[in-house]
Protein backbone atom coordinates (compact mmCIF):
# COMPACT_ATOMS: atom_id res chain seq x y z
CA UNK A 1 0.00 0.00 0.00
CA UNK A 2 1.10 3.32 -0.25
CA UNK A 3 2.68 4.29 2.98
CA UNK A 4 2.74 8.19 2.67
CA UNK A 5 -1.44 7.59 2.12
CA UNK A 6 -1.82 5.47 4.92
CA UNK A 7 0.97 7.82 7.39
CA UNK A 8 -1.86 11.00 6.78
CA UNK A 9 -4.62 9.18 8.39
CA UNK A 10 -5.48 10.39 11.06
CA UNK A 11 -8.00 7.47 12.18
CA UNK A 12 -4.76 5.95 14.05
CA UNK A 13 -4.47 8.36 16.73
CA UNK A 14 -8.13 8.66 17.19
CA UNK A 15 -9.37 7.29 21.06
CA UNK A 16 -12.51 5.55 19.22
CA UNK A 17 -14.49 3.66 21.89
CA UNK A 18 -16.02 0.09 21.76
CA UNK A 19 -19.23 1.82 21.56
CA UNK A 20 -18.60 2.99 18.07
CA UNK A 21 -18.51 -1.08 16.79
CA UNK A 22 -22.14 -1.34 18.21
CA UNK A 23 -25.64 -1.85 16.41
CA UNK A 24 -26.53 0.65 13.61
CA UNK A 25 -29.00 0.79 10.84
CA UNK A 26 -27.70 0.98 7.45
CA UNK A 27 -29.45 3.18 5.38
CA UNK A 28 -32.15 1.06 3.74
CA UNK A 29 -29.94 -2.08 3.71
CA UNK A 30 -27.15 -0.85 1.50
CA UNK A 31 -24.23 -2.50 1.51
CA UNK A 32 -20.74 -0.72 -0.46
CA UNK A 33 -19.89 -2.49 -3.62
CA UNK A 34 -15.57 -2.08 -4.10
CA UNK A 35 -15.59 -2.10 -7.67
CA UNK A 36 -11.76 -1.11 -8.47
CA UNK A 37 -8.49 -2.30 -6.81
CA UNK A 38 -6.49 0.28 -7.90
CA UNK A 39 -8.51 3.31 -6.55
CA UNK A 40 -9.17 1.19 -3.30
CA UNK A 41 -6.27 1.44 -0.63
CA UNK A 42 -6.15 0.01 3.09
CA UNK A 43 -6.47 2.99 4.70
CA UNK A 44 -9.44 3.79 3.03
CA UNK A 45 -11.09 0.14 4.43
CA UNK A 46 -9.41 0.78 7.90
CA UNK A 47 -11.49 4.33 8.08
CA UNK A 48 -14.83 3.10 5.97
CA UNK A 49 -15.45 -0.45 7.22
CA UNK A 50 -13.10 -1.98 9.92
CA UNK A 51 -13.24 1.03 12.61
CA UNK A 52 -17.19 1.79 11.98
CA UNK A 53 -17.70 -1.94 11.74
CA UNK A 54 -19.15 -2.02 8.44
CA UNK A 55 -19.73 -4.81 5.77
CA UNK A 56 -18.96 -4.26 2.48
CA UNK A 57 -18.55 -6.33 -0.93
CA UNK A 58 -15.23 -6.40 -2.97
CA UNK A 59 -15.89 -7.13 -6.86
CA UNK A 60 -14.48 -10.68 -8.26
CA UNK A 61 -11.27 -8.20 -9.68
CA UNK A 62 -9.38 -8.81 -6.32
CA UNK A 63 -9.42 -12.21 -6.16
CA UNK A 64 -8.70 -12.55 -10.45
CA UNK A 65 -5.51 -13.60 -9.71
CA UNK A 66 -5.56 -16.26 -7.62
CA UNK A 67 -4.82 -19.90 -8.14
CA UNK A 68 -8.31 -21.25 -7.07
CA UNK A 69 -9.81 -19.08 -9.63
CA UNK A 70 -8.10 -20.22 -12.60
CA UNK A 71 -7.72 -23.98 -11.51
CA UNK A 72 -10.78 -25.34 -9.41
CA UNK A 73 -13.49 -23.70 -11.82
CA UNK A 74 -14.37 -25.18 -15.41
CA UNK A 75 -15.16 -23.14 -18.33
CA UNK A 76 -18.83 -22.89 -17.32
CA UNK A 77 -18.38 -21.28 -13.82
CA UNK A 78 -18.83 -25.03 -12.00
CA UNK A 79 -16.50 -26.65 -9.08
CA UNK A 80 -13.34 -28.56 -11.39
CA UNK A 81 -13.99 -32.08 -9.79
CA UNK A 82 -11.32 -33.33 -11.67
CA UNK A 83 -8.67 -30.90 -10.79
CA UNK A 84 -9.47 -30.90 -6.75
CA UNK A 85 -9.35 -34.53 -7.45
CA UNK A 86 -5.49 -34.85 -8.30
CA UNK A 87 -4.58 -32.20 -6.24
CA UNK A 88 -6.60 -33.01 -2.74
CA UNK A 89 -8.47 -36.91 -3.38
CA UNK A 90 -7.12 -38.29 -0.79
CA UNK A 91 -7.68 -35.64 1.94
CA UNK A 92 -10.02 -36.55 5.10
CA UNK A 93 -11.87 -33.46 5.33
CA UNK A 94 -14.99 -32.10 7.75
CA UNK A 95 -18.12 -32.75 5.99
CA UNK A 96 -21.64 -31.24 7.94
CA UNK A 97 -25.17 -32.89 7.50
CA UNK A 98 -27.57 -29.71 6.77
CA UNK A 99 -31.04 -31.53 6.98
CA UNK A 100 -30.01 -32.42 10.57
CA UNK A 101 -29.93 -30.18 13.97
CA UNK A 102 -27.56 -31.09 16.37
CA UNK A 103 -27.68 -28.51 19.70
CA UNK A 104 -27.78 -25.01 17.40
CA UNK A 105 -25.24 -26.58 14.71
CA UNK A 106 -25.01 -29.22 12.20
CA UNK A 107 -23.57 -32.28 13.19
CA UNK A 108 -20.37 -33.03 11.65
CA UNK A 109 -18.18 -36.57 10.72
CA UNK A 110 -14.60 -36.81 8.90
CA UNK A 111 -14.59 -38.17 5.35
CA UNK A 112 -12.25 -39.00 2.32
CA UNK A 113 -12.44 -36.05 -0.24
CA UNK A 114 -12.82 -38.31 -2.91
CA UNK A 115 -15.76 -39.37 -1.55
CA UNK A 116 -17.81 -36.59 -0.59
CA UNK A 117 -16.44 -35.50 -4.03
CA UNK A 118 -18.42 -38.74 -5.75
CA UNK A 119 -21.35 -38.00 -3.18
CA UNK A 120 -21.61 -34.52 -5.03
CA UNK A 121 -21.77 -35.68 -8.32
CA UNK A 122 -24.45 -37.91 -7.20
CA UNK A 123 -26.72 -35.40 -5.24
CA UNK A 124 -26.37 -32.99 -8.37
CA UNK A 125 -27.32 -36.04 -10.92
CA UNK A 126 -30.62 -36.85 -8.74
CA UNK A 127 -31.52 -33.60 -8.54
CA UNK A 128 -30.03 -32.43 -5.71
CA UNK A 129 -31.52 -35.30 -3.47
CA UNK A 130 -29.77 -37.92 -1.22
CA UNK A 131 -30.68 -40.25 1.45
CA UNK A 132 -27.20 -39.09 2.79
CA UNK A 133 -29.02 -35.43 3.35
CA UNK A 134 -27.62 -32.30 2.66
CA UNK A 135 -23.83 -32.40 3.31
CA UNK A 136 -21.48 -29.54 3.49
CA UNK A 137 -17.79 -29.48 3.93
CA UNK A 138 -16.61 -26.81 6.43
CA UNK A 139 -13.82 -25.39 8.14
CA UNK A 140 -11.52 -27.79 5.86
CA UNK A 141 -8.13 -26.29 7.33
CA UNK A 142 -6.81 -26.82 3.20
CA UNK A 143 -4.17 -24.08 3.59
CA UNK A 144 -2.46 -25.78 6.41
CA UNK A 145 -2.52 -29.05 5.16
CA UNK A 146 -1.40 -28.27 1.34
CA UNK A 147 0.48 -25.45 2.14
CA UNK A 148 2.55 -25.73 -1.42
CA UNK A 149 -0.72 -25.16 -2.98
CA UNK A 150 -1.33 -21.77 -5.33
CA UNK A 151 -4.80 -21.12 -3.94
CA UNK A 152 -4.52 -17.75 -2.91
CA UNK A 153 -3.22 -14.72 -1.56
CA UNK A 154 -4.65 -12.62 1.88
CA UNK A 155 -5.91 -9.50 -0.06
CA UNK A 156 -3.56 -6.12 2.07
CA UNK A 157 -6.96 -5.37 3.57
CA UNK A 158 -7.44 -8.54 5.83
CA UNK A 159 -3.62 -8.56 6.48
CA UNK A 160 -3.54 -7.25 10.05
CA UNK A 161 -4.41 -10.80 11.43
CA UNK A 162 -3.92 -11.30 14.79
CA UNK A 163 -5.65 -14.75 15.40
CA UNK A 164 -3.67 -16.56 12.66
CA UNK A 165 -0.44 -14.56 14.00
CA UNK A 166 -0.45 -15.84 17.01
CA UNK A 167 -2.09 -19.44 16.16
CA UNK A 168 0.51 -19.57 13.46
CA UNK A 169 3.38 -18.82 16.02
CA UNK A 170 2.31 -21.05 18.13
CA UNK A 171 1.54 -24.19 15.79
CA UNK A 172 -1.75 -25.27 16.96
CA UNK A 173 -4.41 -24.39 15.10
CA UNK A 174 -5.48 -21.61 12.43
CA UNK A 175 -8.79 -19.92 11.39
CA UNK A 176 -8.04 -20.23 7.42
CA UNK A 177 -10.60 -22.63 5.81
CA UNK A 178 -12.46 -23.56 2.47
CA UNK A 179 -15.52 -24.51 1.80
CA UNK A 180 -17.30 -26.19 -0.79
CA UNK A 181 -21.21 -27.72 -1.14
CA UNK A 182 -23.78 -28.07 -3.01
CA UNK A 183 -26.79 -26.23 -4.24
CA UNK A 184 -29.06 -25.52 -1.11
CA UNK A 185 -26.30 -26.25 1.45
CA UNK A 186 -26.35 -23.71 4.22
CA UNK A 187 -25.16 -22.43 7.75
CA UNK A 188 -27.38 -21.61 10.80
CA UNK A 189 -27.41 -18.60 12.27
CA UNK A 190 -24.25 -17.85 14.28
CA UNK A 191 -21.88 -15.14 15.24
CA UNK A 192 -18.12 -16.09 14.72
CA UNK A 193 -15.07 -16.87 17.01
CA UNK A 194 -14.41 -14.80 19.44
CA UNK A 195 -16.57 -12.34 17.52
CA UNK A 196 -14.01 -11.95 15.02
CA UNK A 197 -14.12 -9.75 11.84
CA UNK A 198 -14.63 -12.49 8.73
CA UNK A 199 -14.19 -12.65 4.92
CA UNK A 200 -15.07 -14.83 2.37
CA UNK A 201 -14.27 -14.95 -0.97
CA UNK A 202 -16.68 -17.47 -3.02
CA UNK A 203 -13.87 -19.08 -6.15
CA UNK A 204 -17.13 -20.25 -7.74
CA UNK A 205 -20.70 -20.55 -7.41
CA UNK A 206 -23.22 -17.88 -5.47
CA UNK A 207 -24.06 -17.44 -1.88
CA UNK A 208 -26.78 -15.39 -0.03
CA UNK A 209 -26.60 -13.92 3.29
CA UNK A 210 -28.68 -12.60 6.17
CA UNK A 211 -26.86 -10.57 8.55
CA UNK A 212 -27.97 -8.39 11.47
CA UNK A 213 -25.99 -5.84 13.21
CA UNK A 214 -24.55 -6.59 16.32
CA UNK A 215 -27.11 -6.38 19.30
CA UNK A 216 -30.13 -6.77 16.95
CA UNK A 217 -29.25 -10.41 17.97
CA UNK A 218 -31.39 -9.66 21.40
CA UNK A 219 -34.35 -9.13 19.95
CA UNK A 220 -34.18 -12.85 17.75
CA UNK A 221 -33.78 -14.74 21.50
CA UNK A 222 -37.11 -16.47 22.39
CA UNK A 223 -37.92 -16.50 26.02
CA UNK A 224 -34.92 -18.86 27.28
CA UNK A 225 -32.67 -16.62 26.28
CA UNK A 226 -31.48 -18.82 23.43
CA UNK A 227 -30.92 -17.98 20.06
CA UNK A 228 -32.53 -19.17 16.61
CA UNK A 229 -31.25 -22.10 14.76
CA UNK A 230 -33.02 -20.74 11.81
CA UNK A 231 -33.99 -17.04 11.41
CA UNK A 232 -36.49 -17.81 8.77
CA UNK A 233 -38.27 -20.48 10.79
CA UNK A 234 -41.94 -19.13 10.62
CA UNK A 235 -41.66 -19.98 14.43
CA UNK A 236 -39.85 -17.07 15.19
CA UNK A 237 -43.31 -15.09 14.41
CA UNK A 238 -44.34 -16.70 17.74
CA UNK A 239 -44.80 -14.40 20.08
CA UNK A 240 -45.47 -16.33 23.17
CA UNK A 241 -41.86 -18.36 22.30
CA UNK A 242 -40.13 -15.18 20.38
CA UNK A 243 -41.11 -12.29 22.39
CA UNK A 244 -38.65 -9.24 20.99
CA UNK A 245 -38.71 -10.79 18.07
CA UNK A 246 -41.07 -7.89 15.90
CA UNK A 247 -38.63 -5.20 17.56
CA UNK A 248 -35.68 -6.50 15.08
CA UNK A 249 -34.84 -5.19 12.27
CA UNK A 250 -34.83 -7.11 9.01
CA UNK A 251 -31.45 -8.64 7.59
CA UNK A 252 -29.23 -7.10 5.23
CA UNK A 253 -29.37 -9.50 2.79
CA UNK A 254 -26.23 -9.96 0.25
CA UNK A 255 -26.27 -11.96 -2.49
CA UNK A 256 -22.81 -12.59 -3.82
CA UNK A 257 -21.33 -13.40 -7.14
CA UNK A 258 -18.63 -16.03 -7.91
CA UNK A 259 -15.44 -14.06 -7.61
CA UNK A 260 -16.56 -11.28 -5.63
CA UNK A 261 -15.31 -11.16 -1.24
CA UNK A 262 -17.99 -10.29 1.58
CA UNK A 263 -16.22 -8.36 4.76
CA UNK A 264 -18.62 -9.58 7.81
CA UNK A 265 -18.11 -7.24 10.47
CA UNK A 266 -17.20 -8.10 14.44
CA UNK A 267 -20.34 -9.21 16.61
CA UNK A 268 -22.76 -9.48 13.50
CA UNK A 269 -24.63 -12.49 13.49
CA UNK A 270 -25.56 -14.33 9.83
CA UNK A 271 -26.88 -17.25 8.23
CA UNK A 272 -25.96 -18.22 4.66
CA UNK A 273 -27.04 -20.26 1.73
CA UNK A 274 -25.63 -21.76 -1.05
CA UNK A 275 -27.45 -20.52 -4.12
CA UNK A 276 -25.87 -22.77 -6.45
CA UNK A 277 -22.72 -25.59 -6.41
CA UNK A 278 -20.37 -23.37 -4.60
CA UNK A 279 -16.49 -23.10 -3.14
CA UNK A 280 -15.18 -20.14 -0.90
CA UNK A 281 -12.56 -19.42 1.28
CA UNK A 282 -12.57 -17.82 4.50
CA UNK A 283 -10.64 -16.36 7.02
CA UNK A 284 -11.54 -15.30 10.92
CA UNK A 285 -9.34 -12.72 12.38
CA UNK A 286 -8.99 -9.98 14.93
CA UNK A 287 -6.77 -7.01 15.21
CA UNK A 288 -6.73 -3.37 17.09
CA UNK A 289 -9.59 -2.66 15.59
CA UNK A 290 -12.12 -5.57 17.56
CA UNK A 291 -9.71 -6.84 20.16
CA UNK A 292 -11.92 -4.93 23.09
CA UNK A 293 -14.94 -6.61 21.78
CA UNK A 294 -13.22 -9.81 21.79
CA UNK A 295 -12.08 -9.11 25.39
CA UNK A 296 -15.82 -8.07 26.01
CA UNK A 297 -17.05 -11.52 24.40
CA UNK A 298 -14.68 -13.57 26.65
CA UNK A 299 -15.72 -11.66 29.84
CA UNK A 300 -19.45 -12.35 28.83
CA UNK A 301 -18.11 -16.08 28.72
CA UNK A 302 -16.83 -16.66 31.87
CA UNK A 303 -19.84 -14.32 33.50
CA UNK A 304 -22.07 -17.30 32.19
CA UNK A 305 -20.23 -20.16 33.00
CA UNK A 306 -20.26 -18.51 36.52
CA UNK A 307 -23.58 -18.10 36.56
CA UNK A 308 -24.20 -21.88 35.29
CA UNK A 309 -21.62 -23.58 38.11
CA UNK A 310 -22.54 -20.87 40.41
CA UNK A 311 -24.15 -23.62 43.10
CA UNK A 312 -20.75 -25.17 42.85
CA UNK A 313 -19.21 -22.00 44.22
CA UNK A 314 -18.42 -22.98 47.78
CA UNK A 315 -17.50 -26.83 48.02
CA UNK A 316 -15.38 -26.28 45.11
CA UNK A 317 -11.92 -25.17 46.41
CA UNK A 318 -10.59 -24.52 42.43
CA UNK A 319 -13.86 -23.21 41.55
CA UNK A 320 -12.37 -19.89 39.66
CA UNK A 321 -9.95 -21.99 37.63
CA UNK A 322 -13.04 -24.92 36.80
CA UNK A 323 -14.49 -21.77 35.39
CA UNK A 324 -11.66 -20.66 33.00
CA UNK A 325 -11.36 -24.06 32.13
CA UNK A 326 -15.24 -24.69 31.56
CA UNK A 327 -14.48 -21.74 29.08
CA UNK A 328 -12.24 -22.78 27.75
CA UNK A 329 -13.68 -25.86 26.20
CA UNK A 330 -16.27 -23.82 24.93
CA UNK A 331 -14.96 -21.14 23.29
CA UNK A 332 -11.33 -22.25 22.45
CA UNK A 333 -9.39 -19.64 24.91
CA UNK A 334 -9.43 -18.60 28.39
CA UNK A 335 -8.17 -15.61 30.31
CA UNK A 336 -4.21 -16.64 30.29
CA UNK A 337 -4.25 -17.75 26.80
CA UNK A 338 -5.49 -14.43 25.97
CA UNK A 339 -2.95 -12.62 27.92
CA UNK A 340 -0.43 -15.11 25.72
CA UNK A 341 -2.31 -13.66 22.14
CA UNK A 342 -1.88 -10.21 23.51
CA UNK A 343 1.74 -10.37 24.26
CA UNK A 344 2.93 -12.46 21.03
CA UNK A 345 1.10 -9.78 19.00
CA UNK A 346 2.57 -7.21 21.14
CA UNK A 347 6.33 -8.16 21.40
CA UNK A 348 6.25 -8.68 17.04
CA UNK A 349 4.98 -5.08 16.96
CA UNK A 350 7.94 -4.31 19.55
CA UNK A 351 10.43 -5.97 17.91
CA UNK A 352 10.06 -4.25 14.73
CA UNK A 353 9.79 -1.36 16.10
CA UNK A 354 12.95 -1.42 17.67
CA UNK A 355 14.83 -3.50 15.49
CA UNK A 356 12.95 -2.96 12.06
CA UNK A 357 13.11 -5.39 9.70
CA UNK A 358 16.38 -7.90 8.44
CA UNK A 359 16.20 -8.70 4.77
CA UNK A 360 15.06 -12.46 5.21
CA UNK A 361 12.46 -11.94 7.59
CA UNK A 362 10.95 -8.83 4.91
CA UNK A 363 10.95 -11.13 1.84
CA UNK A 364 8.97 -14.44 3.50
CA UNK A 365 5.14 -13.99 4.18
CA UNK A 366 5.90 -13.37 8.04
CA UNK A 367 4.26 -11.12 10.75
CA UNK A 368 6.80 -9.13 10.88
CA UNK A 369 6.82 -8.66 7.01
CA UNK A 370 2.69 -7.95 7.07
CA UNK A 371 3.40 -5.56 9.94
CA UNK A 372 6.18 -3.92 7.86
CA UNK A 373 3.88 -3.59 4.95
CA UNK A 374 1.47 -1.94 6.84
CA UNK A 375 3.84 1.11 8.63
CA UNK A 376 5.37 1.67 11.43
CA UNK A 377 2.53 3.71 12.33
CA UNK A 378 -0.36 0.78 12.70
CA UNK A 379 2.28 -0.63 14.26
CA UNK A 380 1.94 2.12 17.20
CA UNK A 381 -2.34 2.07 16.57
CA UNK A 382 -1.77 -2.07 17.57
CA UNK A 383 0.19 -1.44 20.45
CA UNK A 384 -2.56 1.13 21.58
CA UNK A 385 -4.96 -0.78 21.64
CA UNK A 386 -3.19 -3.54 22.93
CA UNK A 387 -2.28 -1.53 26.09
CA UNK A 388 -6.09 -0.70 26.52
CA UNK A 389 -7.02 -4.37 26.68
CA UNK A 390 -4.09 -5.29 28.84
CA UNK A 391 -4.79 -3.04 31.38
CA UNK A 392 -8.31 -3.82 31.47
CA UNK A 393 -7.58 -7.50 31.69
CA UNK A 394 -4.44 -6.48 34.26
CA UNK A 395 -7.04 -5.04 36.53
CA UNK A 396 -10.16 -7.85 36.48
CA UNK A 397 -10.56 -9.91 39.34
CA UNK A 398 -11.11 -13.05 37.66
CA UNK A 399 -7.55 -12.65 36.07
CA UNK A 400 -5.91 -11.65 39.22
CA UNK A 401 -7.47 -14.49 41.22
CA UNK A 402 -5.76 -17.29 38.71
CA UNK A 403 -2.04 -18.75 39.31
CA UNK A 404 -0.15 -15.59 37.47
CA UNK A 405 3.04 -16.87 38.02
CA UNK A 406 3.94 -19.03 35.08
CA UNK A 407 2.82 -15.27 32.70
CA UNK A 408 6.55 -14.11 31.34
CA UNK A 409 7.15 -11.25 31.46
CA UNK A 410 4.69 -10.22 34.03
CA UNK A 411 1.69 -8.38 32.96
CA UNK A 412 2.47 -5.01 34.44
CA UNK A 413 6.71 -5.82 33.29
CA UNK A 414 4.82 -6.07 29.26
CA UNK A 415 2.42 -2.68 29.84
CA UNK A 416 5.31 -0.77 30.68
CA UNK A 417 7.31 -2.51 27.45
CA UNK A 418 4.60 -1.72 25.87
CA UNK A 419 4.27 1.89 26.65
CA UNK A 420 8.05 2.77 26.59
CA UNK A 421 8.14 1.33 23.09
CA UNK A 422 4.66 3.17 22.13
CA UNK A 423 6.70 6.90 23.87
CA UNK A 424 10.18 6.13 21.52
CA UNK A 425 7.95 5.36 18.53
CA UNK A 426 6.30 8.75 18.55
CA UNK A 427 9.07 10.88 19.54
Amino acid sequence: MDRATFACSTAFFRDYSSSSQGAFCLPGGHVDFIEKVESFTYSDFFRDYLIPNHPCIFSAKFTEEWGSRRNWVTWDGKPNFDHLLQKFGEAVVPVANCDVKEYNSNPKEQLPFKEYVKYWKEYIKNDYRSSRGCLYLKDWHLSRAFPEQDVYTTPVYFSSDWLNEYWDAIAVDDYRFVYMGPKGSWTPFHADVFRSYSWSANICGRKKWLLYPAGQEEYLKDRHGNLPFDVTAPSLQDRSVYPRYNQSQPPVEIVQEAGEIVFIPSGWHHQVYNLEDTISINHNWVNGCNVAIMWCFLQDELAAVQREINEWKDPMDDWHLQCQLIMKSCTGIDYKEFYNFLKVIAENRISVLENGLDDEASAKNTPKAAISTLGMLHAVFDLKRTVKVLTSLSANEDFKKLDLTSLSPPPEALLHHLKAAIDTALL
